[in-house]
């Protein structure tokens, strides 16, 4: 073979920073070194992997084929090192997780993981469904947990338990006494709802879609923590997942309202890149959260035990 590990890490850092200076200072390697080393990449194989515009650097269509395979190559590499140094181990761990997921379930899936596994340095990043698959992309997680579809074809997604979304008002709510509502009735009210590029809203507008009928959208918000406030204060009425709510709903600050002509369901699922090499990290996770959540057939349903 014509390329070295040394050649791909100068390639994949230079293609992260855009910039031959800023990805020698971060491989401790002079400018000079760093340059001859995707040179040498690039005339080994007569090929050109970014294009120049004076001092600047964009990566070519030919980079970006390469990029995804040269990252799980390396991080195959450093596996191989870890065992050949004797520390084959779980190494680090960076998950990220929508809204819905981070905050009711994916902090506590971690703490049991890293209960398991003490020497795993673990990462959490929630943002909405969006933002985690770009960074899916563009191999900055491991793996992520996101509520409903993917459709990039980089992106490998598997399911891993059903979600459902429920619509909600406050108790002293004129619909919080009936059995069933009405979508006509629905779009009179007034709503609180997530933001654009959340998993959340994509459900909702999927579901709403369906019946063609405009609504009063009042309010959109990051957190559903805001929303659940907003619609106990008598603002209007709701749309999130059922495990959001279900102390709400015990507690009886919120009560659910049952639309039968909307599909509220939704996957929960796991997402990485199809080019990632699955470290045991992230093999030992996935398990981890098969096993924790068997027998149950939706998120509410979910009971992770205390961690000890």
């Amino acid at each position: 073979m014509r390329l070295t590990l040394r050649q791909l890490q100068v390639f994949v850092e230079i293609a992260q920073q855009l910039s031959v200076s800023k990805a020698a200072d971060i491989l401790a390697m002079s400018q000079s070194a760093a340059s001859t080393a995707l040179a040498e990449l690039e005339r080994n194989y007569d090929c050109k992997l970014f294009d120049r515009a004076g001092k600047r650097l964009f990566i070519n269509a030919l980079g970006l084929q390469l990029l995804p395979q040269a990252r799980a190559l390396l991080e195959q590499a450093q596996a191989l090192e870890a065992i050949l140094k004797g520390q084959e181990g779980f190494g680090s761990l960076s998950v990220g997780a929508t809204m819905t997921i981070g905050n009711y379930l994916a902090t506590l899936l971690l703490g049991h993981f890293m209960q398991r596994h003490p020497e795993c340095q673990v990462k959490l990043h929630v943002h909405n469904t969006e933002h985690i698959i770009q960074r899916i992309r563009a191999f900055e997680l491991d793996i992520g947990l996101i509520e409903g579809n993917c459709q990039d074809p980089d992106i490998q997604i598997t399911p891993w338990i059903n979600d459902e979304l429920v619509i909600f008002c406050a108790p002293q709510h004129p619909l919080a006494n009936r059995k069933q509502v009405q979508l006509s009735e629905l779009t009179k009210e007034s709503w609180i709802v997530r933001e654009q590029g959340s998993g959340t809203r994509r459900a909702f507008d999927t579901a709403m879609q369906e019946h063609q009928q405009p609504l009063r959208i009042l309010l959109e918000l990051e957190h559903t923590e805001a929303i659940k406030r907003a619609v106990e204060s008598g603002l209007g009425i709701g749309c999130i997942s059922r495990l959001a709510l279900r102390d709400a709903f015990r507690r009886g600050s919120l009560v659910p309202i049952e639309a039968p002509e909307l599909n509220l369901e939704r996957p929960f699922s796991f997402i990485w890149h199809r080019h990632k090499y699955q470290s045991k990290a992230m093999q030992e996770f996935l398990h981890m959260c098969h096993q924790l959540t068997q027998g149950c057939s939706r998120s509410d349903q979910i009971q992770l035990p205390s961690i000890a």
